[in-house]
């Protein structure tokens, strides 16, 4: 699709999360741990973009306040133009149509009580979709989408693997047909060998659906083949973002190269990772300028006085650090 002729499908606009943090008896106010601080993103329709960080870094719970699970505290989302902040009730209930979201633990996410049918079909039976006999039907049909057979329907969550799991809950997330799900670390809990089996599914439902994604993940090497850009997020903001394949080759932010470094190479004879030196500032008194500096081996003065703005520093690529030029 070429962006210039089309709007997004998504874009938060300077968007902002905060959670109050209390302590004492009283629970007197000590300050807000800033989860996502001023984040602004784009998603195209039929386009995956990965955000990809440590944990803690405020990916979740960016994904979750896009699909309003969690309340933004400032800022902007738009889906098709339309602000979703701005939504109340059946309003944004007949919006939720559009989104929805795959969480990161197929043994978590996944009622142990109810049977696959129920799983799948309590969207429709929440949306009033049709009857009974139409929703078994396609709760049928869901199931083959995501690779598995309509003898699961009468089943309980816990006959099946990690990775059948995932697909009963991507199935569950396709149900109504939305445009655009948020995938929270997706295959992260499950084996090696189970991952590229789902990230193959997932790229197949986007050829055949037109889905777009937000593909969540805390390692680089997870999101290589997969999106077609990537975004970094350090500390509860993005700190670089561009086509990934522009990005693997050579990375503007010492940040992503650090992330690059982490991932293990297949290569025989390749370096070692090298795991991320430090751990990150406490999101609840973040430091001044950049706040990467303290944990980066080209920090200067400029960098822990100075906060570099998130600008494009090549077509198409945008970074925020002094020395992406």
């Amino acid at each position: 699709m070429n962006r210039q002729e089309h709007p997004p499908l998504l874009e938060a606009r300077d968007l902002e999360v905060r959670f109050p943090v209390r302590r004492g008896l009283f629970g007197r106010l000590r300050g807000y741990v800033h989860a996502v601080d001023g984040v602004s993103l784009s998603v195209w329709p039929g386009e995956t973009v990965a955000l990809v960080g440590e944990t803690g870094s405020g990916k979740s719970t960016l994904g979750r306040a896009l699909v309003r699970l969690v309340e933004p505290s400032a800022g902007q989302i738009l889906f098709e133009g339309e602000d979703l902040l701005a939504l109340r009730g059946e309003a944004l209930r007949r919006r939720r149509r559009d989104f929805q979201i795959v969480f990161q633990d197929p043994y978590a996410s996944l009622n142990p009580r109810m049977r696959v049918e129920e799983l799948v079909t309590e969207p429709l039976v929440i949306h009033r979709w049709k009857d009974r006999a139409a929703r078994r039907q396609r709760a049928a049909e869901l199931l083959a989408q995501v690779g598995l057979e309509a003898g699961a329907l009468g089943c309980f969550p816990h006959a099946f693997s990690g990775g059948q799991r995932q697909r009963i809950a991507l199935a569950r997330a396709l149900a109504l047909e939305p445009r655009f799900l948020v995938l929270d670390e997706p295959v992260s809990a499950l084996d090696v060998s189970v991952q590229a089996q789902i990230v193959n599914l997932l790229s197949e439902l986007q050829e055949r659906l037109g889905l777009a994604y937000l593909f969540i993940a805390h390692s680089l090497g997870v999101v290589a083949h997969l999106p077609h850009r990537t975004a970094v997020m350090y500390l509860g903001r993005i700190v670089e973002e561009g086509p990934t394949e522009a990005l693997f080759r050579k990375p503007l932010h010492p940040y992503t190269a650090a992330l690059l470094a982490a991932v293990p190479a297949v290569e025989p004879g390749a370096p070692p990772p090298r795991p991320l030196a430090g751990e990150p500032p406490s999101p609840l008194r973040p430091p001044p300028g950049c706040r990467f500096a303290p944990r980066c081996p080209r920090a200067e003065d400029r960098c822990r006085a100075e906060t570099p703005p998130l600008a494009e520093r090549e077509e198409g690529r945008r970074a925020a650090c002094f020395f992406a030029e």
